[in-house]
């Protein structure tokens, strides 16, 4: 049964060649079976060349997709929408992923017990002993914090990019990064939509010297930021206009102090600026909460959706 299964490897890469052979060689010894497929993302070196020439080499199933439009985003995106497979591996083509982990990864997913399977780096302090980014190290933290408390989760390792899918999360996955936030998206709709997450710790290991990351602590960072606020925006709009709404309240009562003041002791508004910034201010808050309400019982009714359609997705399979 195993044997029947389609497997695939999916490699973005970006200007890899010091490393891409390596990989492609580590994943086939390990596990042969599957296909490995490179997606390479407008590399301007000879990656594409290696790629090729190592799976020609080792005889091994799979082949290059180039993906013009930058950013890994983008580049698991093409994989997922041109790639039909029973089993998903993504992994980087840096060599900082351990293949040789592959199978232990692979295991619950085949079980079907779980939908994505995450390599935790974290746990066994790999990470933070490799990773020569100290603010690398400190945004992970902060993200993963956020997000654990966001969705009442306890996740360990948000960012990592070592995963193993079934192909109900694949096709039940919509794309709408670009770059290197894809991993905090990809956790954060497996938590919004209730799929099953799983954390085995790895080994992790930096980039051999050669090859450079195409990582920006500061650009991505940011990138990663903007994703979670787009996602509470999305998924948690009660809790991010009812922030908004209760900020416009708080501000509104502190301009109406100097109004009230006026009122009490002369019967009379002095203040008529701020009082009619007051007004403005509560009117605000007041339509921002009824943006919270409206749009909290849409993503209900969306989950709601997401979920009939999977249900029914299933009842097609049997």
């Amino acid at each position: 049964m195993f044997k029947e299964l389609r497997i695939v490897v999916v490699l973005p890469a970006y200007n890899e060649e010091n490393t891409i052979s390596q990989v492609i060689e580590s994943f086939y010894k390990v596990i042969p079976e599957a296909e490995i497929w490179i997606i390479n993302n407008r590399s301007e070196d000879s990656t594409e060349i290696i790629a090729k020439e190592a799976l020609l080499r080792l005889n091994c199933k799979g082949g290059i997709i180039n993906e013009y439009r930058q950013g890994k985003g983008n580049a698991v995106q093409r994989a997922f929408n041109d790639l039909d497979a029973d089993i998903y591996i993504l992994a980087d083509a840096d060599m900082t992923y351990p293949a040789d982990q592959v199978r232990i990864l692979m295991a619950p997913i085949l079980s079907n017990d779980f939908d994505m399977v995450v390599g935790d780096r974290q746990s066994s302090g790999s990470y933070a002993s490799e990773n020569k980014r100290p603010l690398h190290n400190l945004g992970n933290l902060l993200v993963r914090n956020l997000v654990n408390t966001l969705f009442n989760a306890n996740l360990i390792d948000i960012m990592s990019g070592y995963r193993i899918f079934n192909r109900r999360f694949v096709k039940n996955y919509p794309i709408l990064v670009e770059g290197f936030e894809i991993e905090t998206d990809m956790t954060l709709h497996a938590l919004d939509k209730n799929f099953r997450i799983l954390e085995i710790p790895i080994s992790y290991r930096d980039r051999p010297r050669g090859s450079f990351s195409k990582l920006n602590t500061f650009s991505d960072g940011s990138r990663v930021i903007y994703t979670i606020g787009k996602i509470l925006r999305y998924y948690r709009p009660l809790l991010f206009f009812g922030v908004a709404s209760l900020f416009f309240l708080v501000l509104g009562l502190i301009s109406a102090i100097p109004v009230f003041e006026d009122w009490v002791k002369e019967r009379y508004i002095n203040h008529l600026p701020l009082a009619i910034l007051a007004v403005g201010l509560e009117i605000v808050s007041i339509i921002l909460f009824a943006i919270a309400l409206i749009l909290d019982s849409a993503a209900y009714h969306q989950k709601k959706i997401f979920a009939k359609d999977l249900l029914q997705q299933k009842t097609e399979i049997i």
